[in-house]
């Protein structure tokens, strides 16, 4: 199935894939070929993608997004989501040190406007730091 994972800023992803696992608002869903037509909202979580049926874990790829929408139709999935970090792509070292920082920004919010901007940031270091760790299980650690 050809699969389309596009951010804001460009195509992070645009050839066949076997299976794509993605975090919907109703659980995560796995796509594979002929999966019939969907649409639906994407949380903030991990996308993996395995490109051919007989990859091994180390071979999967894992990005950590922040949400937004699936289109599923018969040729196959397009994400459409503002941001997708490449588990290859993240250092754990900083995304610890900006959840940190997040975290305290958390405990100092004086607003309900911060509280909520505060609270975003630590999930998203969240997801981060989830991908790096599925990286680092998958001996794919660089």
């Amino acid at each position: 199935m050809k699969l389309q994972l596009i951010t804001l800023s460009g195509i992070k992803y645009d050839q066949e894939a076997y299976s794509v696992v993605l975090p919907t608002a109703s659980g995560q869903i796995t796509v594979l070929n002929n999966h019939e037509p969907l649409m639906s909202v994407l949380v903030p979580g991990v996308i993996t993608i395995k490109k051919e049926a007989r990859d091994t874990e180390d071979k999967l790829d894992h990005y950590a997004t922040y949400g937004g929408v699936v289109e599923i139709t018969r040729e196959g999935p397009r994400v459409l989501v503002d941001e997708a970090d490449l588990g290859d792509e993240i250092n754990q070292a900083e995304t610890e040190k900006a959840r940190a920082e997040a975290e305290k920004l958390l405990s100092t919010a004086k607003s309900r406007v911060e509280l909520e901007h505060a609270q975003a940031l630590v999930d998203r270091q969240a997801v981060r730091l989830q991908v790096a760790s599925l990286r680092r299980r998958s001996g794919r650690n660089r």
